[in-house]
């Protein structure tokens, strides 16, 4: 048996897999998101561990011989995470989230020297962890005096479960502090933002042990003490390793609360002016590239809290069959954007409104703007030098037919839906658990699942979907100049 932890941004996950890549058995447990400030978003560590502790009750009660029988851990979660630990591993502040833009200033003044995108391919995005760092001594200056050590959020459950500070490329990626190319941290870098080498976690592949379980934790739950834990991967690169998204070519297209267009690469192939992230793969000597959208859907969440109906219940009312735009177009920058605007202080917007407008057409429009977005992206991986056939969708939005045929429609690809199974982060992590624990084939576990059905373009509005993708291109600009 192998064993997966995702620490996703609202709950965490435990999957068991076996020797085939059967699934036995998950449970989660949710994570309150904290917001104190306009562009601020936080969580308090302890609460990851309250809920990784809650899922493995919840596993042990339900599975406790197959847990009893892991061979092997991995991690995945959310990236870009500032924790921040002083000499005695005890958290200085909440954790500073991938979706919190208050330090957009300083990500400016970082992007502004040019090492950064030379070393790391990268735009200094705000959601990134370099920039946080320099907020918090500009603002912070006590706590920052006291940073011993600087980890993203899965490596603190790693230490917690393992006593290690340890982690791997493809979460390190997303710091501003990597060496992509090289896959190292840069002194240079560390350096500008008054932080050195022994302030970060030591780096292995994610495929590599990065630490043993713990005796006390493997006692709690049955386990067999000094289990090897996998340096895992970030959420997203863990799901690529879940879908099998692991060589060049392959794509998937992820609906969950941020959107992500996923692009595996066999070379390190930068473009930052693209506004696309090129990270380090959790596989050794692999890359990849992707388009990131803040709020996917995050965006039907914010349109369920103001029309007080259920995600299903506003989706339904669109009915199966596609519908062409109806002039109402939505810019779901309700967190600022990432690809391909760098844009931190941008927020969302409707345009064409009337007295006509109803929940349907504002939920269309919802829609419609995501799968838009997701066109930005797949420009903005076509100007890095990435083009693509076809994608796989995952996530919670893609359980949507309507918004799959939207998504096909906007993207001008077909869209494959995998079989049923359990396919995301938290199964890629116990992939890598199980290649860690077993020194197995990376390429050979890491396979694509069956694909179910897949959902093609709607010919017949085409144009009307690249009408409608031109206005809401045209109102980035406009809106922009009056934010």
């Amino acid at each position: 048996m192998y064993l997966g932890i995702d620490l996703g941004t609202s709950s965490v996950k435990t999957l068991l897999i076996d020797a085939d890549q059967a699934t036995v058995g998950s449970a989660s447990a949710s994570v309150d998101l904290s917001r104190p400030h306009p562009g601020w978003s936080e969580q308090d560590p302890a609460d990851w561990i309250a809920a990784t502790e809650q899922a493995l009750d919840e596993l042990k009660a339900k599975h406790a011989s197959a847990l009893a029988a892991v061979k092997g851990i991995g991690l995945s979660g959310h990236m870009h995470g500032a924790t921040l630990l002083d000499a005695s591993d005890q958290v200085l502040r909440p954790c500073i989230m991938w979706n919190d833009t208050r330090s957009h200033a300083e990500a400016a003044k970082l992007d502004a020297d040019p090492r950064f995108r030379a070393i790391t391919g990268n735009i200094v995005f705000p959601g990134f962890t370099a920039p946080k760092l320099a907020w918090v001594k500009n603002n912070e200056p006590a706590i920052f005096a006291r940073v011993a050590k600087v980890l993203l959020p899965k490596d603190y459950l790693r230490l917690w479960l393992t006593g290690a500070h340890m982690s791997e490329m493809s979460d390190s990626a997303g710091t501003s502090w990597l060496d992509v190319a090289e896959r190292r941290w840069s002194a240079d870098l560390l350096a500008a933002t008054d932080l050195s080498e022994r302030q970060m976690p030591e780096l292995v592949e994610g495929t590599e042990p990065a630490g043993a379980l713990r005796a006390e934790l493997a006692a709690r739950w049955g386990l067999k003490p000094a289990i090897p834990v996998a340096g895992g991967a970030g959420d997203n690169a863990a799901s690529a390793c879940g879908m099998g998204t692991v060589k060049p070519g392959q794509a998937f297209a992820s609906l969950g609360t941020s959107g992500v267009l996923f692009a595996a690469n066999g070379a390190y192939l930068p473009n930052p002016e693209s506004a696309v992230h090129t990270f380090c793969h959790a596989l050794p000597n692999t890359w990849h590239q992707m388009g990131v959208i803040l709020s996917a859907t995050d965006s039907l969440n914010w349109l369920v809290g103001i029309t007080g109906k259920g995600a299903g219940d506003l989706t339904a009312e669109l009915g199966d069959k596609l519908r062409a735009p109806t002039g109402v177009t939505f810019l779901p920058y309700l967190s600022g954007e990432r690809t391909p605007h760098n844009d931190a202080v941008i927020r969302g917007s409707f345009t064409g409104l009337g007295h006509e407008t109803g929940t349907a057409a504002l939920t269309q429009a919802v829609l419609e703007g995501v799968a838009f977005a997701f066109r930005d992206s797949l420009e903005a991986l076509s100007a890095a030098g990435t083009e693509l056939s076809r994608v796989t969708a995952i996530g919670g939005g893609s359980r949507s037919r309507y918004w799959l045929k939207a998504m096909a429609t906007a993207l001008g690809l077909p869209v494959d839906v995998p079989a049923d199974g359990d396919f995301g982060a938290a199964f890629g992590a116990a992939r890598l658990g199980l290649i860690a624990a077993e020194k197995a084939d990376p390429f050979a576990i890491c396979s694509a699942p069956a694909t179910e059905e897949t959902v093609e373009p709607d010919a017949a509005l085409a144009q009307a979907y690249a009408d409608a993708y031109r206005r809401y291109r045209a109102l980035y600009p406009a809106i922009r100049g009056v934010s």
